[in-house]
């Protein structure tokens, strides 16, 4: 079982910045590849970035490409998401998730791939 929890969501201003993290318990936190998802009222969850266990390589959705960037510190057991430029349609309620380090790259943005879930951090942008 891996544990996760999420922190630093809050109300930002559009167009300024804030750093979402997720702490992992409970197994070896550098064999698991580690994604953040989101999901806003009324929508379905979506894909916003992932990185491998590594950290040699990341996936971005496009939405977020080049205002986001996911990050991991193996010896925090710690996975960061840091939002940028932010928008108002980023507001959501902000998940990470981990799955096995076996796992394809190119699937890394489907939530089913995923095994494992946090309870989630909620952003709020205001404009």
């Amino acid at each position: 079982q891996v544990q996760l929890v999420e922190s630093g969501g809050g109300l930002v201003q559009a167009g300024n910045s804030r750093r979402l993290s997720c702490v992992a318990s409970g197994r070896t936190f550098s064999r698991y590849n580690m994604g953040w998802f989101r999901q806003a009222p009324g929508k379905e969850r979506e894909f916003v970035a992932a990185i491998v266990w590594s950290g040699g390589s990341t996936l971005y959705a496009d939405s977020v490409k080049g205002r986001f960037t996911i990050s991991r510190d193996n010896a925090k057991n710690t996975v960061y998401l840091q939002m940028n430029s932010l928008k108002p349609e980023d507001t959501a309620n902000y998940y990470c998730a981990a799955t096995g380090y076996k796992s394809n790259y190119y699937y890394l943005g489907k939530p089913d791939e995923y095994d494992y879930w946090g309870q989630g951090t909620q952003v709020t942008v205001s404009s």
